[in-house]
């Protein structure tokens, strides 16, 4: 019973290749007497709201390779990186490098004994809008379960899952002792496809939306793409199931050059990085194909084109520009 407009065949597969448990384990104990810090999220390009609960994380992976952040990062951060933890852990590094896709967070995520947590989805974290989720289980119970859109699962070490995390979910864990699973999340390719098995093929074939790789730039192609304009204002809300069409409120936005890269400035004077994908299209840097900007200035009347994708379909919506004096 999918909770949303997900068109992934289940809410869950186990996938390629078996992992060496005791290897796995072996590393996170690398890391155990260290006081892991509470899980926070991240919204609108900023962190916040810390977990209330005994739902902790070690970023191994993480925005800038900074150990202190607990969040899956996304749109408004700077571009991900793995962190001093990835030193002693040389079997996650090989497990991470084997993974078939550029990769954002990774983070052990340490359930404690009793807490039972609460319904919620994690918005377009599937392969429909161009990212995965993966869980690779290291310690767990019997009584650590997660309920994924209705169904049960208790994955155990060893094994190696994707879980549409866009549908409803909830965890728990009654049991005496933690529950710990590496997270990873990962932008979809072709190359990650194979991971999954062959009943999941036509999904692959036609429902997914598959990553360009990032290009590099020069600074004339930067320079060209300075300008400002006017746009939905959920532009920069990945979040939001918005649309590029239809009476809505706007708000003005601009292309900057940071000094090290483009970035878009939203109404709230916030930098959201830009990553070129070829032909003047940039993404937002921390997401996915899903949202993407492209700069056509150079003509009589410039524009800035917005596409919102999923799967195979994109929306489309030109807007005046003006280019940067």
């Amino acid at each position: 019973m999918n909770t949303n407009d997900s068109s992934t065949p289940a809410e869950a597969v186990r996938l390629l290749p078996v992992l060496d448990a005791d290897r796995l384990l072996a590393d996170l104990m690398t890391a155990r007497d260290h006081l892991w810090d509470e899980q926070s999220s991240y919204a609108n390009g900023r962190v916040s709201r810390w977990a209330e609960q005994d739902w902790r994380c070690l970023a191994v992976r993480s925005p800038g390779g900074d150990k202190t952040r607990t969040d899956p990062g996304g749109p408004g951060s700077v571009a991900f990186a793995d962190t001093d933890w990835l030193d002693d852990m040389p079997y996650v590094r090989e497990t991470l490098n084997s993974i078939p896709g550029p990769l954002y967070a990774a983070r052990f995520m340490d359930l404690g004994p009793g807490v039972i947590g609460y319904p919620h989805s994690d918005s377009k974290f599937a392969p429909d809008w161009g990212v995965a989720r993966l869980h690779m289980p290291v310690i767990t119970q019997d009584e650590a379960i997660l309920d994924l859109d209705g169904t049960i699962h208790r994955w155990q070490p060893g094994e190696f899952w994707f879980g549409d995390f866009s549908r409803k979910h909830q965890i728990q864990n009654i049991g005496t002792e933690h529950r710990v699973h590496l997270v990873v999340d990962v932008l979809v390719t072709p190359k990650l496809a194979e991971l999954f098995p062959a009943d999941w093929a036509d999904y692959f074939n036609g429902s997914v939306l598959y990553n360009r790789p990032a290009v590099a730039t020069t600074e004339q192609e930067r320079s060209a793409a300075l300008c400002s304009f006017e746009a939905p204002d959920h532009l920069l809300d990945v979040e939001a199931f918005g649309s590029l069409t239809g009476p809505q409120p706007h708000a003005f936005f601009s292309i900057v050059d940071t000094g090290t890269g483009l970035a878009v400035r939203s109404p709230q004077d916030h930098l959201f990085p830009l990553e070129a994908v070829g032909g003047h299209e940039y993404r937002l840097v921390g997401w996915s194909d899903e949202r993407t900007i492209s700069t056509k200035l150079d003509a009589s009347q410039p524009v800035v084109e917005l596409a919102y994708r999923k799967g195979q379909r994109t929306t489309r919506l030109s807007v005046p520009a003006t280019p940067a004096a």
